[in-house]
């Protein structure tokens, strides 16, 4: 062997490694954090490079979700849907049912808020929602948390909550966080809606999701949310928490209860998802292309609701529906119809040019195992190359959304890196394709690319390395005692932990704890 042989690490001779300091000075180096305009994945890439529609399906799709506005409508509206919706110009049938023409609906298209921002309490966590923006994040509502060493499902706790709301604050690649889980050790409704509010602000300066169990406690929730902002106008002017609403109970019926919650909501300046969930083959069409329509009908419904009360509201289309196992009629969130239905979907967003948001990365594996890697990865991939603003329920999420696992919430940030630099694609630009690189290379050069310019310049900017992943060779896996992908995922989970550091000043948390009773 030479003095210029290969260094482990694949970045320079070792001659040229002491000329520079050593190993351990390049390591530092490359360490360092990156300007975040450098980062090979960062939030808000853009995607939809992906179309599982063709443009006329697009359009058919459009033409039929139209159709069941103005000919089926929508039952059971509440009294207040009923004055805000027909002062509109929607129309109440002798059947009770509300249904909406076509140019009422165009006209509310024409309104709504488009380039909306989802702020985060720290404005470096903003979500700028718009065009093929990509942004991954949690939400859910498991009533179990996954143990991976016993592989038990127990019943999920406001500290489970606010330990993942931590956790998410020290990754990376989760965008935001929406609440995972049921606050289950809470009986009260109202404290648990209360408790699961803060325990996600105060883990969390990324932007945070929750909903509420009944209309009337948004007013208590807002005066919480008043508190940590330091006043109603701070609230107003950078509000950091929103609302998942399921105004809609498919197929195309109003929930009067989400409604009157959304209007609350909407009230106090709290942006929205408006969140249509059903199921194919149970309570939309089994029909891909069909569920689609109806998903697309009820969140313009939504739309229409919304921009009659305030126009250009900040609003998430979220057409969101699941897939059903019809052998069973069991939900299977890890299927690839799922991951399609995501997709077909975020091209519907693209289409209205409206923030879009939809599920993805739900397994239908009990534990974090190979199969809830390729249900997760799949549909978060499909989800990214569609462009889709939103992807909710990316990592974390179990047996269909029965259970949460705060290891799993670790292994997917890494494997969120490896979706993002796909949903980043290939930049060909002139620099890139030089033929200059080969040519110093192969003549009169050392022959090999590991220790050019370029290759130190982008190993960085370029690649995505993972936190948890094992590359290591068999040989120093053996040396460093066959460590397993949990055991790794649990380590880290601890770290984060560890580091963390409240986000919330002892002050405004005194004051939260004397005006609300807080579990955790």
């Amino acid at each position: 062997m030479t003095d210029e042989t290969i260094d482990p690490d694949l970045c320079a001779p070792r001659a040229a490694a002491r000329r520079h300091g050593g190993r351990a000075a390049r390591t530092a180096e490359r360490a360092a954090p990156l300007a975040e305009n450098l980062r090979p994945v960062r939030p808000g890439m853009p995607g939809g490079r992906y179309n599982p529609l063709s443009e006329e399906g697009v359009q058919r799709i459009h033409r039929a979700a139209l159709d069941a506005l103005e000919q089926v409508g929508f039952g059971k509206a509440p009294p207040s849907a009923v004055e805000i919706l027909t002062g509109a110009g929607a129309v109440q049938g002798e059947d009770g049912r509300i249904r909406f023409p076509r140019a009422l609906v165009e006209d509310m298209l024409a309104r709504a808020a488009r380039g909306i921002v989802l702020h985060g309490r720290d404005p470096k966590y903003d979500l700028h929602l718009e065009g093929t923006r990509v942004h991954y994040g949690t939400a859910g509502a498991a009533v179990h948390v996954v143990d991976v060493e016993t592989g038990d499902y127990r019943d999920s706790t406001s500290r489970d909550l606010h330990e993942a709301a931590r956790l998410a604050q020290g990754l990376d690649n989760v965008h935001f966080f929406q609440r995972p889980m049921v606050c289950r050790d809470i009986p009260d409704n109202l404290e648990m809606d209360l408790n699961t509010l803060y325990a996600c602000c105060a883990g969390t300066t990324k932007h945070v999701g929750t909903s509420f169990t009944e209309p009337a406690h948004v007013a208590q929730a807002l005066e919480m949310l008043h508190l940590i902002a330091g006043g109603e106008d701070r609230w107003r002017e950078r509000p950091f928490v929103s609302n998942s609403n399921c105004f809609v109970v498919p197929p195309m019926t109003f929930a009067e209860e989400s409604c009157r919650t959304m209007e609350a909501c909407v009230r106090g300046g709290m942006p929205v998802l408006l969140l249509s969930a059903g199921q194919a083959g149970a309570t939309s069409p089994a029909s891909i292309a069909a569920t689609i329509v109806q998903a697309t009908a009820e969140c313009l419904a939504g739309l229409v609701y919304v921009n009659a009360m305030v126009p250009g509201f900040p609003a998430v289309f979220g057409t969101w529906p699941f897939v059903s196992d019809l052998r069973t009629g069991a939900m299977s969130g890890g299927s690839g119809e799922q991951a399609l239905l995501t997709a077909g979907c975020a091209q519907m967003h693209r289409f209205y040019g409206l923030p879009g948001g939809a599920a993805a990365g739900m397994a239908d594996s009990k534990l974090p195992d190979m199969q809830a890697g390729w249900e997760q990865a799949i549909s978060n991939t499909m989800a990214g190359l569609s462009g889709l603003n939103m992807v909710y329920e990316a990592v974390g999420m179990h047996a269909s959304l029965l259970g949460f696992c705060p290891e799993s919430l670790v292994l997917g940030d890494d494997m969120l890196g490896q979706v993002l630099r796909c949903v980043r694609g290939i930049e060909v630009t002139e620099d890139a394709v030089s033929v200059d690189v080969i040519r110093q290379t192969c003549l009169g050069g050392p022959g090999h690319y590991l220790g050019s310019d370029q290759t130190l310049r982008l190993m960085q900017t370029d690649y995505v390395y993972p936190a948890v992943a094992d590359r290591m060779s068999p040989k120093e896996w053996n040396e460093k005692g066959r460590p397993g992908l949990v055991e790794r995922a649990t380590a880290r989970k601890r770290r984060l932990l560890e580091e963390w550091r409240p986000v919330i000043d002892p002050a405004t948390d005194r004051a939260v704890r004397e005006r609300f009773r807080i579990y955790f």
